[in-house]
């Protein structure tokens, strides 16, 4: 009986990709863009040029868990993620997998499949973000094929270390980050289109913190 259960749950994932890999829907994917720099891409596991191979339980392959390669096709996503997209540096272990695999979890491992579109590219500036340039157009032409697939329901986006070096930089951050997620919205078609931003850790007075979150 067991064995007959799990012949047919397989059954049922495969029939499920099959779906998705042509486009017709039969399986939901809740898909997640992951941008930004290297954060993002993942450096885990990186010393001295090389990934030494090693993945954390959590962020290990999962049936429910999907990618898009950088030709556009799902396949089943494995660290590094952004192998095949962060090119000029050597991708380790990022956030996304273990991200995935825990939406997966909450969702009950079985309600549909969790894509995952690598787009982060290792130090980047926000400006390099902008409409118009070569990572704002592979972005959107990434989202919009992924969008075939199922539903995009927020970006993850690390990013912001390699503009806190010039305090100019870093002044003209919001005004910067607020005109991409504007563009990045309307020419995604997506009005509501979710943005989860990772803050990187600062040491303030918990004054400052409160008037950061709460203003």
């Amino acid at each position: 009986m067991d064995l007959m259960c799990v012949l047919l749950g397989f059954m049922w994932v495969m029939e499920g990709v099959k779906g998705v890999q042509g486009g017709l829907g039969e399986v939901s994917m809740d898909i997640f863009v992951l941008a930004g720099q290297s954060n993002m891409a993942g450096r885990g596991g990186v010393v001295g040029g090389k990934w030494d191979g090693k993945v954390p339980a959590e962020c290990g392959p999962s049936p429910w868990v999907w990618r898009l390669s950088a030709g556009l096709e799902w396949e089943e996503a494995r660290e590094p993620l952004h192998a095949d997209i962060d090119v000029a540096k050597t991708c380790g272990v990022g956030p996304g997998m273990a991200f995935a695999r825990e939406v997966s979890r909450v969702g009950g491992g079985g309600g549909g499949l969790v894509g995952l579109v690598p787009c982060a590219v290792g130090g980047t500036k926000i400006g390099e973000w902008s409409r118009g340039s070569r990572l704002y157009d592979e972005l959107v032409t990434r989202v919009k094929r992924a969008m075939r697939g199922g539903r995009i329901r927020a970006m993850l986006w690390y990013q912001g270390e390699s503009d806190t070096v010039r305090e100019k930089d870093s002044e003209g951050y919001k005004d910067k980050m607020e005109r991409f997620i504007m563009d990045l919205r309307f020419d995604l078609h997506l009005p509501s289109l979710l943005v989860i931003q990772v803050l990187l850790f600062i040491h303030l007075s918990f004054s400052i913190y409160k008037n950061l979150l709460f203003p």
